[in-house]
């Protein structure tokens, strides 16, 4: 093992789950997102992440820690589906808009009107063959508002762009194929007028890519694929990966057995950031298929990492792999949040990575070298991350083996933190991750590929992890690289958070609570009770009548909450790919839902 190795072995052990008794002073330590990519708030929530530093920070300050106690429902709108309600809704020019899961309906509500009624409705009809290759749940993670449109994905694999003003379809793209397993999921991101989507599959073999069109027309104008020949990745002279295992021609072929690479997943289902200065947008890429790794030997690229690329031309400018050669499902899809902050006392443009191996990532995100990896949970799967050559090292004891079982890994396939988007506070310096706390066993078993049908491999079954408590809302200094305080919960958290100048982050639990706590202490200030557990992410923006409102779809379902959404046998311990193991009394907890609830202080 290489030096930088061993010592951050010694940095696990020292800093799994530790909890540091922080004082208000260390807690600003100087990390800000760039202000180009973080404008001043204007009141509006635009975009999932709030802006393309993905901060999901307001600087509303109405509802703060001393009043919060007496926020109450505002209005409410049922949505009329009861599958996994993953989105941000959307604010802007009095407007609120909310995209549902399948059937992916979206719905525009007038905020200047008593009760937000209904403005329009749009129903897009998408195939209902695509709820059968839907991997984990028939979800969707928000739409994209720019320049008076909305852009939606379908789980059909199609992106629409709508008339904001009217509901009216002016473009409508067909971008895969649900027949060979492809589906979307992810919420659209536009950059310099273009509209930045990707595909999901990767559990049916599919190959991951992602693609850009035009605002206007819908003209597809690049596609990158994250496997394959340089020229199928968009890879060309302006490829300059800090570390040398990513230089060399076609390594996404060279890097897998022959023709595997033409179903070796990479799909692009998560989040998507962007640097104006630096001009580069950051997305990842998700688990290599199929599950078993035993069937592809090699390091699997250019899956499970990140790209930098140009978002003109799609021409990538840096990878780096989180999980060489994935062996447990871990993927690299979670969100990026750029920040400028102080790294061994210099000033660095860095992204910070909550990722689902367990560790939260520092990357330069001009270089995309690690400048540090901590655990933030507890970890046995891998013994750290080589900060030298930026390779994790797995834990050989254990690495799956075909045809036998290998019990209690951490964290399990969903990662200790899957897409649910995680905050960051200028306030306090802190991010907010809310995560899961779970372990498995599993057992690689081989798989043949048909086009769309399951190509997995593996055999996995779920459960608590050290403790008990199956979630936890972890607060998290990039800077001093540690955690200032926890939240345990009882199931995974799978909403987003949010975070407020008013010293707030707010966050769903799967059995229904919103929640608001202190953002320096963790303390819970206020929580209400909604009709189904909650796995979206929540916003805030300044209504019409000018008081500050924060709105959050309610909603169980997506992996986590198949067993509820999907009517799934809780005896059967494989259900869900094994996440039913872990979630079998979830049904005594919440059922079924689809509300819209919004909230805000009495009025004066």
């Amino acid at each position: 093992m290489a030096q930088g190795a061993s010592r951050l072995v010694a940095l696990v052990a020292g800093l799994i789950l530790a909890t540091a008794a922080a004082s208000p002073a260390c807690l600003a330590a100087g990390a800000v997102p760039p202000a180009s990519a973080a404008p001043a708030d204007d009141g509006e929530w635009r975009m999932p992440a709030k802006n393309y530093a993905s901060t999901r920070f307001s600087a509303l300050d109405e509802i703060n820690a001393d009043n919060v106690r007496d926020l109450s429902v505002a209005f409410t709108f049922s949505t009329g589906v009861e599958r996994g309600h993953e989105a941000a809704p959307l604010v802007t020019g009095g407007t609120m808009f909310v995209v549902t899961p399948y059937p992916n309906h979206v719905y525009a509500l007038d905020l200047t009107r008593p009760g937000a009624p209904l403005k329009w409705s749009y129903h897009p009809q998408p195939a209902a063959a695509a709820q059968g290759v839907a991997c984990c749940d028939v979800v969707n993670r928000g739409l994209a508002y720019a320049d008076g449109r909305l852009f939606l994905n379908t789980l059909d694999v199609h992106t629409v762009a709508l008339d904001a003003g009217t509901g009216e379809e002016l473009w409508n793209v067909q971008l895969g194929q649900i027949n060979l397993g492809e589906t979307m999921t992810m919420a659209p991101l536009v950059v310099k007028g273009k509209v930045l989507v990707g595909n999901s599959g990767g559990e049916f073999g599919v190959r991951g890519w992602i693609t850009a069109l035009d605002a206007a027309s819908g003209k597809i104008l690049w596609r990158a694929f994250n496997t394959g020949p340089d020229a199928d990745v968009l890879i060309g002279p302006s490829f300059k990966p800090f570390y040398p295992q990513y230089q060399g021609k076609d390594l996404g072929v060279a890097s897998w057995p022959p023709d595997q690479w033409r179903i070796g997943g990479g799909t692009v289902w998560g989040w998507i950031s962007y640097d104006p200065d630096l001009d580069l947008i950051y997305h990842g890429t998700a688990n290599p298929g199929p599950w078993n790794a035993e069937q592809r030997p090699g390091d699997n690229l250019w899956t499970g990492g990140i790209f930098a690329r140009d978002p003109d031309t799609g021409e990538a400018r840096w990878f780096y792999q989180f999980v060489p050669h994935d062996i447990f499902d871990y993927d690299g899809i979670n969100e990026s949040i750029l920040l400028d902050m102080p790294v061994n006392g210099q000033p660095r443009k860095v992204l910070v990575r909550a990722e689902r191996n367990g560790y939260v990532y520092v990357i330069d995100r001009a270089s995309g070298a690690v400048l540090s990896a901590d655990p933030f949970v507890h970890v046995n799967s891998s013994r750290g991350v080589d900060l030298e050559t930026g390779r994790i090292v797995y834990a050989e004891d254990k690495t799956p083996v075909q045809g036998k079982v290998v019990r209690d890994i951490c964290p399990t396939a969903p990662g200790a933190k899957d897409w649910q988007p995680a905050s960051f506070s200028p306030a306090t310096g802190l991010v907010y991750i809310p995560h899961q706390n779970l372990c498995m066993d599993w057992e690689s078993v081989e798989v043949s590929y048909i086009a769309g049908t399951p190509y997995v491999g593996a055999n996995v079954r779920m459960h608590a992890g050290p403790g008990g408590n199956r979630g936890q809302l972890t607060a998290w200094d990039p800077v001093q690289r540690h955690q200032v305080w926890a939240i345990p919960e009882n199931f995974p958290v799978w909403s987003g958070t949010l975070a407020t100048a008013g010293n707030l982050v707010f966050y769903g639990t799967m059995e229904g609570w919103f929640k608001a706590v202190d953002a320096r202490t963790g303390k819970l200030l206020w929580q209400f009770k909604t009709g189904s557990g909650i796995i979206g992410q929540p916003i805030t923006y300044r209504a019409p009548d000018g008081r500050q409102h924060v709105a959050v779809l309610s909603g169980v379902g997506g992996w986590s909450g198949a067993i509820v959404a999907g009517d799934l046998d809780p005896r059967d311990a494989t259900a869900a790919k094994g996440f039913a193991a872990a979630m079998a009394d979830l049904p005594d907890h919440t059922t079924k839902g689809g509300m819209l609830y919004d909230f805000a202080l009495p009025q004066r």
